[in-house]
């Protein structure tokens, strides 16, 4: 639709950019330092409109992008940022109709970015050992629509994971080298391998594991993002990047051969 309705997640963006997601509910309002905004005020306004604070101050009325609902996620843990969700899911191959395991649910914005990456046919199976943490998932996936595309599991995933013959499987757990073969049980032949860790020495720990469960094809990299300042006459980086949140680290599950090593040094 064109305009707003009742229930819709809108973007508020005002002066400097400064902006607001919100879910219209009537006879809400939403109290910001640029003053009082009437959430009727706002329902059946045409997207990319110009809307008025109490006070005077313009706001424009747009929808927000994934990357917006996922910066703005309730938090109780660091959650992945959309420079490395969207580098993941396509270097995973996560796509509509699939059903993809993750472990470590944290506050859900992976977990929000794989649910919209396979669509209302696919599926998301999350485990978490923090019931809190997963309540807190919950009540995000619901805040988006999205609820019914996730099962919440509160297990420890070194128990071992239900799934088998996955496609995909993204971990973001304290120490993912300790849950290797139980990734490797769970994965069909060729299946993606993806996870995210701090430190270069996990790193390390992570790469000898997944040499020895039969892993291949391993890619690490970090990923670093920078704008620019979008003003014509003084267009110049930004004075603050996005740099290093992670090391991300990609394999196969394949079935070991003698000569794989040989092969991928080549």
């Amino acid at each position: 639709m064109d305009t707003t309705q009742k229930g819709d997640l809108v973007q508020l963006v005002g002066i400097s950019h400064k902006n607001f997601i919100l879910q219209l509910i009537e006879g809400e309002e939403l109290h910001t330092h640029r003053g009082i905004i009437a959430h009727d005020d706002l329902i059946g306004k045409q997207w990319g409109s110009q809307v008025f604070s109490h006070t005077g101050a313009p706001f424009y009325i747009l929808q927000p992008a994934m990357g917006d609902l996922i910066t703005d996620t309730r938090r109780t843990t660091q959650i992945l940022y959309p420079k490395d969700i969207g580098f993941i899911l396509m270097n995973m191959g996560i796509g509509p109709g699939q059903h993809i395991v993750e472990a470590g649910t944290g506050s859900g914005a992976m977990t929000t970015a794989i649910a919209h990456a396979v669509g209302p046919q696919g599926h998301v199976t999350t485990y978490e050992i923090r019931e809190e943490v997963i309540n807190l998932a919950r009540k995000n996936l619901t805040l988006l629509g999205m609820q019914e595309r996730v099962t919440f599991k509160h297990r420890n995933v070194i128990e071992g994971f239900d799934e088998n013959n996955v496609i995909a499987l993204f971990m973001d757990i304290p120490k993912p080298e300790s849950c290797i073969p139980q990734v490797k049980h769970s994965l069909i032949s060729g299946g993606f391998f993806g996870c995210i860790v701090p430190t270069a020495n996990q790193v390390i720990q992570l790469l000898t594991v997944l040499r020895k469960e039969g892993f291949a094809f391993v890619e690490v990299c970090e990923l670093m993002l920078r704008y620019y300042k979008p003003v014509v006459q003084r267009f110049r980086p930004a004075d603050r990047m996005v740099a290093h949140t992670g090391f991300l680290v990609f394999a196969r599950s394949i079935i070991p051969s003698e000569d794989i090593e040989k092969f991928e040094n080549k």
